[in-house]
């Protein structure tokens, strides 16, 4: 029977073939950041950078069974530099999915406003991230008005004379609704269940590709947790209520907390017992806090 809203532990390859579990054409998007070269050595053993594409490429095309025709695949990824120069694998994982049969639609750029600090004789911190954007076709799902953001002369007198009643917070120039900490929000949320914005239509327009949003500095027991706010935009970029979200690096479980909070079904894969135990509690932990009316698809 095939899954819905379930976690799963074990090798990604592995469960990913799983043809019952997960079947073709099945999820409308993926939403991932896996281990990168020669990074998370103690959690994943760490994958040299020479023999990256050939671990990361079968399981691309587990993923490329299981998304849908009309569905997107999200890469967060970022090389880094050995030996005072940057690393290939990354451009050269680019290239080779697009052999593969993938569709590079676009290159998001998430600007990291709190990365850790630095300098070094050649180069200065890194405070970006690539957020890959694939898909099967270039026919895809893809809901822009969800992530319209406030323009002009008229937004910003509007935002200089709201009120906390007004418009609760403006977390980003990327309209995230879930904010820095989500309980705060679910709690705004039965305050406000309509999540009511101010604007007119006509005072939105479309988002650049540079994603502003701070790091997770709590790190949520994990080594490399993205914030919230990452998932959830691009869950509501890409798909609608009732869709299935899968990510098959879960880690400490923040994309299926995302796609939960917006009423979206969810399935995850994490290798790691403690990040597996760590994402169940995460997820437990929303589900007391929110009961939203699910709309549960069905096998």
């Amino acid at each position: 029977m095939a899954a819905i809203n379930e976690v799963f532990r074990g090798e990604c390859y592995d469960l990913l073939s799983d043809t019952k579990t997960i079947p073709d054409n099945y999820v409308d998007l993926i939403m991932t950041s896996p281990p990168y070269a020669n990074k998370r050595v103690k959690s994943y053993g760490g994958i040299p950078t020479d023999k990256y594409l050939n671990w990361f490429l079968p399981i691309s095309t587990q993923l490329k069974r299981v998304l849908k025709e009309d569905g997107s695949f999200i890469l967060n990824i970022k090389e880094h530099p050995k030996n005072g120069e940057r690393q290939t694998y990354v451009i050269e994982l680019i290239l080779a999915l697009r052999k593969q049969g993938w569709f590079w639609v676009e290159e998001y750029c998430w600007y990291k406003k709190n990365s850790f600090p630095g300098k070094w004789n050649n180069r200065f911190r890194d405070s970006w991230e690539r957020c890959l954007h694939f898909t099967k076709n270039k026919s895809f799902k893809m809901y822009q008005d969800e992530v319209m953001v406030p323009i002009g002369d008229w937004a910003k007198r509007r935002f200089k004379s709201m009120s906390e009643n007004d418009y609760i917070r403006y977390t980003s120039s990327n309209q995230s609704n879930l904010g820095r900490n989500v309980s705060n929000w679910l709690k705004r949320q039965q305050v406000y269940p309509h999540n009511v914005m101010v604007f007119e239509k006509e005072h939105y327009i479309a988002p650049s590709n540079v994603l502003e949003f701070s790091t997770e500095c709590s790190n949520k027991n994990h080594s490399a947790a993205f914030p919230v706010e990452l998932p959830t935009w691009f869950i509501k970029l890409f798909t609608k209520e009732g869709d299935i979200v899968l990510d098959p690096f879960l880690g400490s479980g923040t994309t299926a907390v995302a796609s939960f909070l917006l009423n979206r079904n969810y399935l995850g894969i994490e290798k790691q017992e403690d990040y597996y135990q760590e994402a169940l509690l995460n997820l437990q932990e929303v589900k007391t806090l929110k009961k939203p009316d699910r709309k549960k698809k069905s096998g």
